[in-house]
């Protein structure tokens, strides 16, 4: 039995297209529940932590960058602050550890 990858990457295409454009195209008006609103932040942030914690050497360095990056944001400095600050704890953990 012959597999065609083409299909299979055809298919993958469509289903992938259709998830991002039917919402687009059925949902007209503004979205006012809370919780629906929050459903693509909250989706990031659950597919970002555990890369969060496995991305530098040490899982101390790690730690204290979140702890770090996570105040800083809750205290409302831009998002360049915060990744820059985050990177400069885990350099100098990892520096010193």
């Amino acid at each position: 039995m012959s597999h065609n990858i083409y299909i299979y990457i055809l298919v993958m295409a469509g289903v992938s297209y259709l998830i991002r454009m039917l919402p687009l195209t059925l949902i007209r008006k503004e979205i006012k529940n809370k919780t629906i609103r929050s459903l693509p932040y909250v989706t990031l942030a659950v597919m970002t932590f555990p890369a969060i914690l496995s991305a530098t050497g040490s899982v101390w360095s790690a730690w204290a960058a979140l702890i770090v990056a996570t105040a800083l944001a809750w205290f409302g400095k831009s998002l360049l602050q915060v990744s820059v600050c985050a990177c400069m704890v885990v350099f100098l953990l990892e520096l010193f550890l």
